[in-house]
């Protein structure tokens, strides 16, 4: 049962900022309230609160069921654009609900949802916490998603929107990438999954290849994106049209902040028609350089992006680009260069006296990034970005920056 009343719920304000370990030690033999379940919100508060900050800003007494649930949940920022690739007014069913974030933020736009989750005690955190967030329209069930699905097949029942987020782990806790190994297997249930929606989501692995994917797939994708933070790439997202079967899908890198979503779309023939531009001339102090976000280096729209934007490059795998005037609207960070040095002992001797403090970034460089802040004796903090990279040439640079 989930606790429902005050003390449990005071008990946890009042030790919100207490040591963990002494709250277990102070509370082992007391059993006025679950205090073992008290501690794991007190937990799941300090590690999940940025991550699902909304979520908890609108239901304080949001429970969760396990620290485990809370890891494997969706944050808000990713949950939000999940919703909003899905029609308004559809019905929809999340087959693989976890802690139901996603649940709930697909409740906004479908006109019903229905939560299809194995853990009993996760299903019931979704019921209870939906109540908190006001939300009616939701189904919750406590079913194996693969028996759910031939429920619904037999009993003739369809849904609009159907989401899915496989484990990617296997039983043994290891970590698994391709598709085919995750759980449930999305490939082996795209036939029976037809059956019963007409549209598919498909959260995956950021660590898959997109194009082996794609080719995995009996039923070709209408769009797929890599979606993230600036720092990092989170997932790859499939959606698949079971009543529209593109010749080629849309590919989009997708970067979310608190100020919107950075988006970059184009198509993979797009890419490979396209051609490296031409050497210019080098980089120097006052250009820009420009990094991409993670997950448009996850999409691999190196060409395409510099012709967009009118950009250099310094090398085909360096993954870099530069130009002498500022450009807008790039998929990523610009930086100002502050000063362009050859890779050489005479540099690296006096480099730490000129420059203490630098966040250290290697492309193409043929060493680590922990190799080169060792050699230079930098720390690696401050508003100074240093590059070390390989230019056309193939000649190894230091290129300090800042961000512009």
């Amino acid at each position: 049962m989930i606790p429902t009343d005050d003390k449990f719920y005071k008990w946890i304000d009042a030790h919100i900022g207490d040591n963990v370990a002494a709250l277990r030690l102070s509370t082992h033999s007391r059993h006025d309230i679950d205090y073992d379940a008290a501690i794991s919100q007190i937990e799941c508060r300090r590690k999940f609160g940025s991550k699902l900050s909304r979520t908890l800003a609108s239901a304080p007494r949001f429970y969760f069921p396990s620290v485990l649930a809370g890891e494997q949940s969706t944050s808000d920022l990713l949950a939000a654009w999940h919703s909003s690739q899905m029609p308004e007014g559809m019905t929809a069913v999340d087959l693989t609900a976890g802690l139901g974030i996603d649940v709930f933020h697909l409740s906004e736009r479908a006109s019903e949802v229905a939560a299809v989750e194995l853990d009993s005690a996760r299903a019931e955190a979704i019921r209870h916490n939906a109540g908190l967030l006001g939300v009616d329209n939701i189904e919750v069930v406590n079913a194996d998603c693969i028996e759910f699905i031939d429920n619904c097949i037999s009993s003739g029942r369809r849904f609009d929107v159907a989401f899915i987020d496989p484990a990617r782990r296997a039983a043994d806790g290891s970590r698994v990438y391709a598709l085919a190994e995750c759980e449930p297997d999305v490939l082996a249930l795209l036939p029976k999954l037809q059956r019963m929606c007409r549209l598919l989501l498909v959260k995956a692995s950021p660590m898959l290849d997109i194009t082996h994917t794609v080719n995995s797939l009996s039923v070709k994708p209408v769009y797929i994106a890599a979606v993230g933070t600036p720092t990092e790439c989170k997932e790859l997202f499939f959606l698949i049209d079971f009543e529209s079967q593109p010749s080629e899908p849309d590919i989009e890198g997708v970067t979310l902040t608190p100020s919107g979503a950075v988006t970059f779309a184009f198509m993979r023939s797009k890419e490979d028609a396209a051609t490296i531009p031409a050497a210019t001339a080098p980089v120097k102090a006052g250009d820009y350089i420009y990094e991409p976000y993670p997950a448009m280096m996850k999409v691999d729209a190196f060409k395409i992006i510099a012709d967009s934007f009118g950009l250099s490059i310094f090398h085909p795998n360096t993954k870099l680009y530069y130009s002498t005037e500022a450009v807008d609207g790039f998929p990523g960070k610009r930086y100002k260069v502050v000063e362009v040095m050859p890779y050489a002992s005479k540099i690296i001797k006096r480099f730490r006296s000129r420059y203490p403090a630098a966040e250290v970034a290697v492309r193409n460089f043929g060493t680590g990034a922990d190799t080169l802040r060792t050699r230079l004796g930098v720390r690696g903090a401050g508003p100074l970005r240093l590059y070390g990279l390989s230019d056309a040439s193939d000649s190894k640079l230091l290129v300090l920056t800042q961000e512009s």
